[in-house]
């Protein structure tokens, strides 16, 4: 059986030309999340003059060299440190591919309700309507009706074919099926690795400025002597803490929208199985 090789071809380019390319995407998210914390997190308007932390080497000093300290809370995430655009980069890195990872899934499920596809499939195979079930299939416009509409055309030329026994058409057949599974994987897969890695990243990433933080205060109690600079020291404790709660909280959401994410992946797969082998079985039972 004559297989159309350019279709496939064509569908693996559009499969991987899906979603945000993330050697584009994170490189300009660094800049925005650099941006971020000279720009609005640092900015002037979040500081005010405190006399008492004149000479302190932590605290930010203005345009003229006075000694600031935070005034609001943005002021505080600024006073992390050089870690904080790094962990300001990860949290938008998640905000926006995991937007990118809803609309991409939204639209492989189809339109309508992927159950009710499914289930007026199987009634039509049941009655040997593969026309009426192909129709089907371009209405759904989904990963799933892709696959099971692949398994159909294959069905349709298996049944029609006279060069081949009953078996080798149900091998001919599955794998089709297959085939167009592994088709619309790496649509639905593509960037999850990205909220796997922020999930530990971030956190590994925020234990970092933690223990720069830690050294900072550390240091500001040795090199006071008797009498420990108390701002430096509370600045040193305040920069570690803010680390570690953007990295948890990051590493938190990344955790959750994954885990959300690859749910919705498998009800998909499992519904594209479910689908196939009530195709085969089709097959079976009237050819």
């Amino acid at each position: 059986m004559e297989m159309n090789v350019s279709k496939n071809d064509e569908q693996v380019v559009a499969r991987k030309a899906g979603g945000l390319n993330p050697a584009v995407i994170i490189p300009i998210l660094l800049v925005i999340g650099i941006c971020i914390w000279l720009f609005v997190l640092g900015s002037p308007g979040n500081f005010k003059a405190d006399p008492r932390l004149a000479g302190a080497s932590v605290a930010f000093s203005d345009v003229e060299g006075k000694e600031m300290h935070p005034e609001g809370f943005l002021g505080m995430i600024y006073m992390g440190g050089v870690i904080v655009p790094l962990l300001v980069t990860f949290m938008i890195t998640v905000i926006v591919f995991s937007f990118e990872r809803y609309f991409v899934l939204n639209k492989a499920s189809g339109a309508g309700n992927v159950d009710n596809f499914v289930v007026k499939v199987r009634s039509l195979l049941n009655s040997n309507k593969v026309d009426e079930a192909l129709e089907e299939c371009d209405r759904q416009q989904g990963s799933v009706g892709n696959v099971v509409k692949e398994g159909l055309t294959t069905y349709k030329a298996l049944s029609h074919d006279t060069t081949l026994n009953k078996e080798q058409k149900m091998v001919a057949l599955n794998k089709a099926i297959e085939e167009a599974t592994t088709l619309e994987m790496p649509m639905l897969e593509k960037n999850m690795m990205i909220l796997s890695t922020l999930g530990t990243v971030a956190t590994l990433v925020a234990l970092l400025g933690t223990v720069i933080g830690m050294i900072r205060a550390f240091f500001a109690l040795g090199a006071g002597g008797g009498t420990p600079d108390a701002a430096a020291l509370s600045i040193g404790i305040s920069e570690a803490l803010i680390n570690t709660a953007l990295g948890i909280g990051t590493s938190a959401v990344a955790i959750i929208l994954y885990n959300f994410f690859t749910s919705k992946i498998d009800g998909l797969t499992y519904k594209i199985d479910e689908i196939a082998m009530s195709i085969q079985q089709s097959f079976a039972e009237f050819h």
